[in-house]
């Protein structure tokens, strides 16, 4: 890893650290891991699916496990030229056999925009999602800031690690309720254990509703990519 890349991955660090500690009222830890499966149709045309699983690791002051929610999810991704996508995703969250909560039908519209600078890669997203839910329908839109780089050399090669760091901002709008404000830091580590499975772990880091009541969560990320 070069020395500005080791200066960015310690200056992310610290960054999400001290969110950790700013405050831990209405805090929980929640756990979610997840098995995904890419598939490139053609030179321009992608598509993805995915199951997660999140479940409570900390909450009420009080140590356990608890099943909250099972995602199935699907993206379609168009590539416009090199730098440039645009995806079209559906999901649907089964919750109400888990949590309080209720199922959900969520789709999604996003364009992409990456580009690498020798080793290092960082990315611009912007989302725009219709959650459906039983008696409320929430949408919400997203940006996103992500970047990432091997821990050696600049390119990554099999059996070798590498990072990725994103924070992103989030606004969900109902005309029942008030317009929130999210913001989300999330931090992996990832390994290429052969040119088609990668394995990731991490942590994020949400604000949630910081606008009206803050709650904040930790999650402690793990998830398999297969590419097919």
């Amino acid at each position: 890893m070069s020395i500005s890349s080791t200066k960015q991955f310690f200056v992310i660090i610290a960054f999400f650290v001290g969110l950790y500690g700013y405050s831990q009222e209405s805090f929980e830890s929640l756990g979610e891991s997840a098995f995904l499966v890419n598939h490139k149709v053609s030179n321009n045309y992608r598509i993805h699916f995915a199951t997660r699983a999140r479940y409570y690791i900390f909450q009420r002051d009080d140590f356990h496990f608890k099943n909250r929610q099972i995602d199935f999810v699907h993206f379609s991704t168009l590539a416009l030229n090199y730098n440039h996508s645009i995806s079209f995703g559906i999901q649907y969250r089964f919750r109400e056999d888990f949590d309080d909560g209720n199922n959900e039908l969520r789709l999604t519209q996003q364009f992409n925009y990456t580009k690498r600078n020798y080793a290092l890669r960082f990315g611009h997203r912007i989302r725009l999602e219709q959650r459906i839910l039983d008696d409320l329908t929430v949408i919400r839109y997203r940006y996103r800031f992500a970047l990432d780089f091997p821990f050696n050399g600049e390119k990554l090669d099999i059996g070798e690690g590498y990072f990725v760091g994103s924070m992103e901002a989030l606004l969900s709008q109902s005309t029942r309720l008030k317009p929130e404000l999210d913001h989300r830091t999330t931090v992996l580590v990832g390994w290429l254990l052969s040119t088609k499975m990668r394995l990731q772990a991490g942590l994020e880091y949400r604000f949630e509703a910081f606008n009206v009541k803050t709650e904040q969560s930790l999650f402690i990320l793990t998830s398999a990519i297969l590419d097919i």
